[in-house]
């Protein structure tokens, strides 16, 4: 790698990096996977701004963030081109169109959720979010489990996460300290390919922002912390602010202690993140019900943005739930902001603080096997979101197993809902056995749902 500064004018200005950022949120369907092919697609591929190389080293450094790897790559490559300026717009700009669309989708949820045709909408659509989950477990899979090792990884986490309700930060932290380790000791097992890429991209050398590092990667001392500390106290002071005003019980409170922790500890990207929360709003907090859930995944994935996304919906029902003296509308609005300022905020911590030292670890092996470490594990916490999407939305009663170190939800085989189940299988035959895609589906899978409603079949 060249020590040499990178040139200032790489040719890109900042007002067209905004009509490219914007693009591509209008373009950001389909998951984290979809979203960085995107990006791939049109930054590396179609503008040229960066190579192969660092376009991949940037998603891995990314990947082994807390929080939706898509944005936060988004934030590093805007703050490459255009330094903090070129970050905060392009991470802006991936998230906005998916924070419209989610506040108007829980809106009209809110008020007309379980009436008429919204209530076929939603039941058709966690139908075929089941499907796209199991979809997630192949393909993340596929590109993950390269090797037994890898595959005893995924398999391990399963087990701890879906029959002993281990702790998902835990089981992530030692996946990654094992395949740090391993690689360190010159195993060759722990080996990770980036999502979203090509083999066939062109050197850094020849990309508008060159090989070279660029100037404000150069930063040190306060001058390389200024920054991060005010993305903190960004994040932090409406934390506080809402602890001393309202105290720990205060459902906006909640909101904004429980995803700030899920923003430090969620690693793996958002089916990840989905697991971790689905647990802890519906059995913990009793903001949502397992199937509210699904509906919530399902806008996301019908919308442009993170999937992660799914949470301001969380937030929203939360507190729509549980007003206070607040209207429940408003209340809700507020709970669904407050739950996305706290989960993308740090994204943008994360990348300004870590950024200008990634940028001098090109080619580290030994993160390399913590990250492959990582995504195998995420495999098996996916697969475990698989299956509980899978119990709640086709069976409507389950019974919680405790025996031992063993904990459980184990389904009611008399409570099956005919219709959802074959509704669900026959999503997952679309998907995985004839690759249809994924708005196709979820489009077909509603279609069905509101024809069943309308029928009075269901």
């Amino acid at each position: 790698m060249s020590n040499a500064t990178a040139p200032a004018d790489h040719g890109v200005t900042l007002a067209s990096a905004v009509r490219v950022w914007a693009r591509i949120a209008a373009l950001s369907f389909g998951g984290p996977a979809g979203q960085i092919a995107v990006m791939h697609r049109i930054l590396v591929e179609e503008k040229r701004w960066i190579g192969e190389q660092r376009f991949l080293h940037a998603l891995n450094y990314c990947m082994l963030l807390p929080g939706p790897e898509a944005q936060q790559l988004a934030i590093y490559i805007g703050w490459l081109m255009h330094r903090t300026l070129g970050g905060v717009i392009a991470g802006v700009l991936f998230v906005l169109p998916g924070i419209v669309s989610i506040m108007a989708l829980s809106w009209i949820y809110a008020l007309y959720g379980s009436t008429g045709i919204v209530a076929g909408l939603f039941f058709g659509l966690k139908a075929a979010v089941l499907a796209i989950v199991a979809q997630a477990v192949v393909r993340i899979g596929r590109r993950s489990l390269g090797n037994r090792v890898l595959l005893g990884v995924a398999a391990a986490a399963f087990l701890l996460i879906f029959f002993f309700a281990a702790p998902f930060p835990l089981i992530v932290l030692g996946a990654g300290v094992l395949g740090y380790v391993a690689t360190r000791a010159g195993r060759g097992e722990f080996r990770s390919g980036g999502h979203g890429g090509g083999k066939d991209g062109f050197a850094d050398a020849d990309s508008l922002l060159g090989e070279a590092l660029p100037d404000h990667a150069r930063a040190a001392g306060w001058r390389a912390l200024k920054v991060p500390a005010v993305c903190a106290l960004a994040w932090g002071i409406p934390v506080v602010a809402l602890l001393l005003a309202f105290g720990p019980e205060n459902v906006f409170t909640r909101v904004a202690l429980f995803f700030s922790g899920a923003a430090l500890v969620t690693f793996g990207g958002a089916y990840a993140v989905l697991g971790y929360v689905a647990q802890a709003a519906v059995q913990d907090y009793h903001w949502l019900r397992p199937g509210e859930m699904l509906d919530g995944l399902g806008m996301a994935e019908t919308t442009p943005g993170p999937l992660i996304m799914v949470l301001q919906f969380v937030g929203f029902m939360g507190a729509y739930r549980d007003a206070g003296a607040l209207s429940p509308l408003l209340a809700a609005t507020l709970g669904g902001l407050l739950a996305t300022w706290v989960t993308f905020a740090p994204c943008f911590l994360w990348i300004f603080l870590g950024a200008p030292y990634v940028e001098r670890l090109r080619g580290n092996r030994a993160l390399s096997g913590a990250l492959a470490a990582i995504s195998a594990a995420v495999v098996g916490v996916i697969l475990n979101l698989a299956l509980w999407f899978g119990v709640h939305a086709v069976f409507a009663r389950v019974t919680p197993v405790a025996a031992g170190p063993l904990r459980f939800d184990a389904p009611v085989l008399t409570s099956v809902d005919p219709w959802a189940l074959a509704l669900s299988v026959a999503a997952c035959i679309a998907v995985l056995r004839f690759n249809a895609g994924v708005l196709p589906t979820l489009g077909a899978a509603a279609a069905i749902g509101v024809a069943l409603r309308l029928s009075g079949v269901r």
